[in-house]
C-alpha cells in the first residue's frame, strides 16, 4: 500500500507561498502572444508584400509557414517536455519565439521573413499546451474550473483582437510593429516564469518514462510520421481553395499524405511502449467526447472569426479595423461569462452536461441568427449576434476542459493537454478552410441560379435599368454613361447578394455541425464534481 500513496497524493507543483494565480497570468501571457500572432498579421499582408517587394499571393506564406510549423509541433509538445523538462522547455520556447519575432520585424526579404515564421510557428506550438498543462497542474481539482476560465478568455481574446490591432497598427505606425510588440511581453514572460514555474513532482517519473539505461528513448518514425503528416494536412487545408482543391496534382498529393500519414501515425503509435502522442487517452469516453468538443469548438469560432470581418469588407465596405471592432462584443461576454461558468462548476449549481449543452444550442442559434441577415443589416445587429455567440461560448470552455480532465491522472495532464490542443487546432483549420471553399464553391452556385431566374429579358430588369438610368440623366451623366452606369450599379448589386447568400449558407452549416454535437452528451460518462479546495491551497 505504501508505493499506491504517492500516486493518489495531490501533485505539489510550486511553493505554498507562491499564490497559483500569479502563475496562472504568467503562463497564459505567451500563450496569448502566440495565439495574437496566428491573426494578427492577416491584415498587414499587403503592406508587408509592399515593404518586402513581393506580391500578395507570395507574401500569404508567412501565414501559411507558420500555421505549418505551428501544426508540426503542437501534437509532439507533451513529449518534447518530458525530453527537456516542461519549465525547461516552456522557456526555450518563449526565448525562441521573442527572438524571431524580433527577427521578422526587422526582415529585410522575404526569405528571412519565411524562415523566421517558421522558428516562430515551431515555439509558438509548444506554448498553448504547455500552459494549459501547467494550469492543470498548479490548481487542485476544485479550482481548475477558475484557472480554465482565465484559459478561456486567452484563447478566445487573443485571436479576436488580433485583426484589430494589426490593422490599427498598420495604419498609424509600421507594419514591423505587429512583430516587435511580441519582444517586451516576451522578455516579461521569461522573467516571471523562471522565477515561478516548476515542474510537478508527479513529473520527475513522467519524464523518467523517456529514458532507459540512461539513454533518451527517442521514437524517431513516430515523430517523422507526425511531422509529415501535420505538414501536408495543414498546407494542404491552407493552400486548397487558392489551388483548386482537387484539380491541383499538389494538394491531392498532399490530401493523400495526410490521411495516409495519420493512420499510420495512429497505428505505431498505439504499437509505441512510450509514444510521442498517447492516442490511447481517446479510450477514455469522456476524454474522446471533450476532443470532439474542442474541434467543433475550433471549426466555429475560428470559422465564423475570419467570416464576419470578410463579410463586412466586401459587402459593407467597413475597414479592416472597423470590421474586427465587430468582434469585440463577443470577447467581452465570453470575459464576463467564463468566470461564472466557473463557480457553476465549483459551486455545484450546474453540471459541466448542463453548462455543454446550454452553450451549443445557443452558438447554435447565434449562427442561424447570423444567416438570416440582410444586405441592409446594420453594426449593432452584428455585434448583437456576436455577443450572443459570446454568449454560448462564455459556458463552453470551462466545461469542456473539466470534463476532458474529469477521470484523468495526474501523469496524464501532460498528454492530455497536447491532444486537446491538436483537436482545437485542427477544428480551427478546418473550419477556416471550410469557409474560404464553401464561400466560393457556393457563390458560384447562387449566381448560376438568380441569373437563370432573373434572364437578360427580364421586364422587372430592364424596368430597373430605365428608371436608374433616368434617374442618372437627372443627376447630369449622358444617356449611354447612366446606362453604363445603371447596368454596371445593377450587376454589382448582384454580385453582393449572391455573395450574402453563400456567406449565409456558411453560418448555417456551422449551426448544424454546432448542434450535431449536442447528442454526444447522452454518453457523458457521469463523475463526481471536485469538492472544495482544502484551506492549505
Amino acid at each position: 500500500m505504501s508505493n499506491v500513496k504517492p500516486a493518489v497524493k495531490p501533485p505539489s507543483v510550486n511553493p505554498p507561498s507562491i499564490n497559483p494565480w500569479f502563475i496562472a497570468v504568467t503562463v497564459t501571457l505567451a500563450t496569448f502572444m502566440e495565439l495574437l500572432d496566428t491573426s494578427i498579421a492577416n491584415v498587414a499582408l499587403p503592406y508587408i508584400g509592399g515593404g518586402l517587394g513581393r506580391s500578395y499571393d507570395e507574401v500569404t506564406w508567412i501565414l501559411t509557414t507558420y500555421l505549418v510549423a505551428n501544426a508540426v509541433i503542437l501534437p509532439m509538445s507533451a513529449w518534447l517536455s518530458r525530453v527537456f523538462g516542461r519549465k525547461t522547455y516552456y522557456l526555450g520556447c518563449v526565448v525562441l519565439f521573442t527572438l524571431t519575432s524580433f527577427f521578422c520585424g526587422l526582415a529585410p526579404s522575404l526569405g528571412i521573413m519565411l524562415s523566421s515564421r517558421v522558428l516562430q510557428g515551431l515555439a509558438g506550438g509548444g506554448l498553448a499546451p504547455v500552459s494549459q498543462a501547467i494550469l492543470v497542474d498548479t490548481f487542485p481539482p476544485a479550482k481548475r474550473a477558475s484557472a480554465f476560465a482565465l484559459y478561456t478568455i486567452v484563447i478566445v481574446t487573443a485571436p479576436a483582437i488580433g485583426p484589430v490591432l494589426g490593422g490599427w497598427i498598420t495604419d498609424n505606425y509600421d507594419w514591423r510593429w505587429i512583430f516587435f510588440i511580441n519582444v517586451p511581453i516576451g522578455i516579461l514572460s521569461f522573467f516571471l516564469t523562471s522565477r515561478l514555474v516548476k515542474d510537478p513532482d508527479t513529473f520527475s517519473a513522467e519524464r523518467a518514462s523517456v529514458r532507459r539505461n540512461g539513454k533518451l528513448n527517442i521514437d524517431g518514425i513516430g515523430i517523422a510520421l507526425i511531422a509529415l503528416a501535420s505538414a501536408s494536412l495543414e498546407v494542404a487545408l491552407d493552400r486548397g481553395q487558392i489551388d483548386d482543391w482537387f484539380g491541383s496534382a499538389f494538394i491531392s498529393s498532399l490530401l493523400a499524405v495526410a490521411v495516409l500519414g495519420w493512420v499510420a501515425t495512429i497505428v505505431w503509435e498505439l504499437r509505441a511502449k512510450d509514444p510521442v502522442m498517447d492516442f490511447r487517452l481517446l479510450l477514455n469516453r469522456n476524454f474522446a467526447i471533450a476532443s470532439t468538443f474542442f474541434f467543433v469548438f475550433g471549426f466555429g469560432l475560428f470559422g465564423s472569426t475570419t467570416l464576419i470581418p470578410q463579410i463586412l469588407q466586401t459587402l459593407y465596405g467597413y475597414r479592416a479595423t472597423d470590421a474586427g471592432l465587430v468582434l469585440g462584443p463577443g470577447a467581452l461576454v465570453i470575459t464576463f461569462l467564463a468566470p461564472i461558468a466557473a463557480q457553476l462548476l465549483q459551486r455545484q449549481i450546474m453540471s459541466a452536461r448542463v453548462l455543454l449543452t446550454i452553450s451549443l444550442m445557443t452558438v447554435g442559434a447565434s449562427m442561424w441568427y447570423y444567416s438570416t441577415f440582410t444586405l441592409t443589416t446594420d453594426y449593432s445587429h452584428y455585434a448583437l449576434a456576436r455577443a450572443y455567440q459570446g454568449l454560448g461560448y462564455g459556458f463552453f470552455f470551462v466545461p469542456v476542459n473539466v470534463l476532458a480532465w474529469s477521470q484523468l491522472t495526474p501523469d496524464q495532464n501532460n498528454r492530455a493537454s497536447s491532444l486537446t490542443n491538436l483537436f482545437r487546432n485542427w477544428g480551427g483549420s478546418f473550419g477556416i478552410a471550410f469557409i474560404t471553399t464553401a464561400a466560393e464553391r457556393r457563390r458560384q452556385l447562387h449566381q448560376t441560379n438568380l441569373g437563370a431566374a432573373i434572364g437578360a429579358t427580364s421586364q422587372e430588369l430592364a424596368n430597373r435599368v430605365t428608371d436608374l438610368t433616368n434617374y442618372l440623366v437627372t443627376k447630369g451623366f449622358s444617356g449611354p454613361d447612366a446606362a453604363s452606369a445603371a447596368q454596371g450599379y445593377l450587376y454589382q448589386q448582384l454580385q453582393h447578394h449572391v455573395s450574402l447568400l453563400s456567406f449565409m449558407d456558411c453560418f448555417r452549416v456551422i449551426a448544424w455541425l454546432t448542434l450535431a454535437a449536442v447528442p454526444l452528451l447522452l454518453f457523458v460518462r457521469r463523475f463526481k464534481p471536485a469538492g472544495k479546495a482544502p484551506a492549505a491551497h
